[in-house]
């Protein structure tokens, strides 16, 4: 349960800053510091466990169907990242407590940073990779809003929509090998996965699963030619830039190749993809930032080097390999952060990030210089400093290294990136606090207060204990967590400042000699740079996204032009098209199974159905027409249900034909007669060609079941109707019972559907459509007696008939024809009779229900019902049923599909009557004829007399 509450913890907390931020800004740092320590401690209770190399897990079933579950395990490697995840964020969380401005909304900033790292330590913990992509994907989302926090920037909001653009691209590929990966194991967890090593190698989806995964990791990770998003990214205010780029998100490509390397890791693709892409990021980004002038865009360019070195060590595919890449990314975080700060201060300080501007501070400012010296030193790979140890490790890893039969190539290349490390690393340190001052700065430059200075004074501090003392401080965690990378016994390796004269030492001496040499000939190797090409990549971004944005936008113009038919068009005939085609590359045999007699009633209907449907065909431009001979359709189908034995369809079919009958009258009331004639002749020849196409599709699929025996269903049904429902109607057993959760789903859309209509008919009574409908003339003379007598007088009588026998079908439905959809369709025909009769006016006045809170009830009765069975630990809507006795009624079967029933009854009363009084009202409303007194009410003796 601790591994999880480690997760929990800073997403629980993310709501603390938006709320405690009014109490003042030293009570929202306080309790977002509060939440980050809370977990920190919870994961260092666990430090003795994994330092003796135990393995941690915490299991919970989620969605075993399709191997989702909430696992989370603990080794050493998820220990280490998970530290640097929490640690430094505490640092950082203190740190933006004095760098952020008043103006700047600290709640949102900390609700924003507590998401991300409960995203990240969800990574590095998951034991289920459907589950780490879930966080994967989190960490893209919330480090969006990070990087776009001071959204009154444009270059943030482009800096986070790039960002987020290309790794959640990434991330979708991703996905994408998860799933091969998890396939090839046959398990989504990840404790199992690692275990598959010989069967994921050798399996034929090796390749594209590695391909898709490192396409996750390399985009995460800033690796060429993905990296450009990584320097957009600085727009973020410091704090962020130091959080995401030392310990975090760029750090999350690195984690996973390193959690997978044991399964992965080993193969000619591995070497070649993995090395070959961490070699060029490396000698890119260092070179890159060399030229950069602006701070945080030099330490974003280091940073992309960086993460090329760790990534080039883990794709060598070596044991000892894999221990340097540990040792560094830990070295990175210590001095990359402190970098990252440092900057903050000089721009905080100064007013200014641009080197150009800087010069001189370690007089003005002598606690930031020192701090960033001795941490650009590290950068740079200096002795008795840590970024010199891991280095030296990456540098004799090299020396060894062929890539395709060529010796020298590789170590060449990391001198070379090892060269320009150490250029713009002493770049970092002279020109903005040595040498002279450029000029005056926007701020007089001063040390800042120590809640600034005193986080990155701490990782300094590291750098030079790990540094002196490596085995002793980094040499247990280092060892520990080699060991969960490496999936088995470690390498013969010691962290040690001297390991004698080796080929790696003349390296490291040539890179720090060039590299000095390359900063003192600065100037003129800055004006060969300006001479050179420089591809930006931003613009290649946007015209990549502009492309991509117009290419869609033709696209999505040319098929989806509001043309209905050409949208039924293209379903339909791929429909068509798939359907033939596969017809057509099967075999086939004649079915088997005798057919049936025709009777004498069924070919009548059968003919009459087929007269009505040409009659439509023929007639469909007059609207009433149209909509009587539909009427016709649906009644010959209802009566097909009775003779084929289907009297629960039967009665549906009648009771929806009614209402939608009722109700279309209503709506072409206020339409045009006839329907234009819109297609052209080749359009009514497509349409005709794809529905005879489909017609014989349809009908020969039906001619191929029907003759062809088929296991179905139905006998189960049959058998459980009565023993697992209580009921002998199957058909209502079904719909509320075995499948109710598909008629909860039902009548949710049902419910929506009258929403809708209400949302778009309401909006048609008010302004200028109002004022139109008001004045809207009819084009066809009315009746004058627009409610007969007669009429309203067999209305009311039926009305209480009506009522019973709806009531009556409802109580009946669970065992004979009838339920409560039928039900609540007669009941619904039974009111809507009245407003025929009466009118708009005289029916609402008597109706006082509220029919939005009718579907509303209705919804929650049927959800209720599912609920209770959930409290009985029984699935959603499981119904229970028992027989009872009572004196004078005798025995009676109640069951609790019943109170389901009942939901769907108000439902679909209230969805059809909402419709109803909205088009009524809109008919009102369209009225210009003088008002007349309603039926059945005494009409005043004055009017009579002059009516005479």
């Amino acid at each position: 349960m601790s591994l999880a509450l480690i997760v929990i913890l800073p997403f629980l907390g993310a709501a603390l800053p938006a709320l405690l931020i009014r109490a003042g800004r030293n009570a929202c740092t306080t309790g977002t510091l509060a939440t980050s320590l809370l977990a920190f401690l919870l994961l260092l209770t666990h430090a003795p466990a994994v330092l003796r190399g135990e393995v941690l897990q915490a299991r919970w079933e989620w969605i075993p169907q399709l191997g989702l579950n909430v696992n989370f395990f603990l080794d050493g490697l998820g220990f280490f990242f998970a530290g640097l995840i929490l640690g430094i964020g505490l640092l950082i969380i203190v740190y933006a407590r004095f760098y952020l401005s008043k103006e700047d909304p600290m709640g949102s900033f900390y609700s924003y940073l507590l998401l991300f790292q409960g995203a990240m330590v969800g990574v590095v913990l998951s034991d289920n990779i459907l589950l780490l992509v879930i966080f994967w994907e989190l960490t893209s989302l919330s480090s969006f809003l990070l990087i776009g926090y001071w959204k009154h920037l444009p270059a943030g909001r482009q800096g986070a929509r790039m960002a987020l653009t290309v790794t959640g691209a990434g991330g979708l590929a991703m996905i994408a090998g998860m799933l091969i990966l998890g396939n090839i194991a046959g398990s989504y967890d990840l404790s199992t996965i690692l275990q598959h090593k010989e069967a994921i190698q050798a399996s034929p989806l090796y390749l594209p699963a590695l391909l898709l995964i490192l396409g996750g990791c390399f985009t995460k990770s800033a690796q060429f030619p993905f990296h450009f998003w990584l320097p957009h990214a600085m727009a973020a205010p410091t704090p962020v830039s130091a959080y995401l780029h030392s310990a975090t998100m760029v750090k999350a490509g690195l984690f996973l190749m390193a959690r997978l390397w044991p399964v992965l890791a080993g193969t000619d693709e591995w070497f070649y993809l993995v090395a070959s892409t961490g070699l060029v990021t490396m000698l890119i980004g260092a070179w890159i930032a060399l030229f950069k002038d602006d701070l945080k865009g030099l330490l974003a360019y280091s940073t992309v080097s960086h993460l090329g070195l760790v990534t080039f060590l883990l794709g060598l595919g070596s044991p000892l390999a894999a221990v340097a890449a540990v040792f560094h990314i830990l070295n990175h975080a210590t001095f990359k952060a402190a970098l990252f700060m440092n900057a903050g201060i000089v721009d905080h300080e100064t007013g200014t990030r641009d080197i150009r501007k800087l010069g001189g501070l370690m007089t003005l400012m002598p606690i930031a210089g020192t701090l960033a010296t001795i941490a650009a030193a590290s950068m740079a790979g200096l002795p008795l400093l840590n970024g010199f140890l891991s280095k030296e490790m990456m540098l004799e890893q090299a020396a060894h290294t062929s890539w395709l039969d060529l010796p020298w190539l590789v170590p060449l290349l990391a001198t070379l990136a090892a060269t320009f490390s150490v250029a713009y690393s002493f770049r970092y340190i002279v020109h903005v606090y040595f040498g002279k001052p450029a000029g005056e700065t926007p701020r007089q430059p001063h040390d800042p207060p120590f809640g600034m200075w005193g986080p990155p004074a701490l990782l300094v501090v590291l750098v030079v204990l790990i540094g002196l003392f490596p085995a002793s401080v980094a040499g247990p965690l280092v060892a520990t967590v080699a060991g969960a990378v490496i999936g088995g016994p470690l390498p013969d390796y010691h962290l040690a400042i001297w390991h004698g004269l080796t080929p790696a030492l003349g390296m490291s001496a040539i890179a720090v000699a060039s590299g000095l040499l390359l900063l003192a000939g600065y100037a003129r190797l800055r004006g060969l740079w300006s001479a050179g090409p420089h591809p930006e990549a931003k613009a290649i971004f946007d015209a990549v996204v502009g492309t991509a944005v117009r290419l869609a936008q033709a696209l999505t113009h040319g098929l989806h032009n509001g043309s209905l038919q050409r949208h039924l068009a293209f379903a339909i005939g791929s429909a068509v098209v798939v359907g033939f085609t596969a017809f057509a590359m099967a075999s086939h045999a004649p079915g088997a199974r005798p057919l049936l007699p025709a009777t004498p009633v069924a070919i009548v209907a059968w003919l009459l159905l087929l007269g009505a449907t040409g009659a439509l065909l023929a007639l469909h431009r007059r609207r009433l027409l149209s909509l009587v001979v539909v009427g016709v359709i649906g009644m010959v189908v209802s009566l097909a249900f009775v003779y084929l034995s289907a009297p629960d369809l039967a009665l549906t079919q009648i009771s929806v034909e009614v209402v939608t009958v009722i109700l279309m009258l209503l709506a072409l009331n206020f339409l045009p007669k006839e329907t234009p004639l819109e297609s052209s002749g080749g359009r009514r020849l497509r349409d005709g060609l794809l529905a005879a196409l489909a017609g014989i599709g349809v009908g020969g699929a039906a001619w191929a079941m029907t003759t062809r025996d088929a296991a179905t269903l139905s006998g189960y049904y049959l058998e459980q109707s009565v023993p697992g429902g209580g009921g002998t109607n199957v058909v209502n057993v079904i719909l509320v019972d075995f499948r109710g959760f598909d008629t909860f789903g039902e009548i949710i859309v049902l419910g929506i559907a009258a929403l809708t209509i209400y949302a778009l008919l309401d909006g048609a009574t008010r302004g200028a459509v109002g004022r139109r409908l008001a004045a809207w003339a009819p084009d066809q003379a009315r009746a004058a007696d627009r409610h007969p007598l007669l009429l309203v007088v067999a209305t009311r009588v039926m009305l209480p008939l009506a009522l019973l026998v709806g009531a009556f079908i409802f109580l009946r439905g669970h065992n004979v024809p009838g339920g409560g959809f039928i039900a609540g369709l007669v009941v619904a025909i039974a009111l809507i009779m009245q407003y025929m009769a009466s009118g708009h006016g005289w029916a609402a006045q008597r109706m006082k229900v509220d029919y939005h809170a009718l579907i509303g009830v209705g919804v929650l009765t049927a959800a209720a019902t599912g609920i209770v069975a959930w409290l009985a630990d029984h699935p959603f809507l499981t119904s229970a049923f028992g027989h009872f006795h009572l004196p004078l009624v005798g025995e009676f079967e109640l069951a609790s599909a019943m109170a389901f029933d009942t939901g769907v009854f108000l439902t679909v009363i209230g969805a059809v009557m909402l419709a109803l009084a909205n088009l009524s009202r809109i008919g009102n409303l369209a009225d210009a004829s003088p008002p007349q007194t309603g039926p059945m009410e005494p009409v005043p003796a004055n009017a009579r007399a002059e009516e005479h």
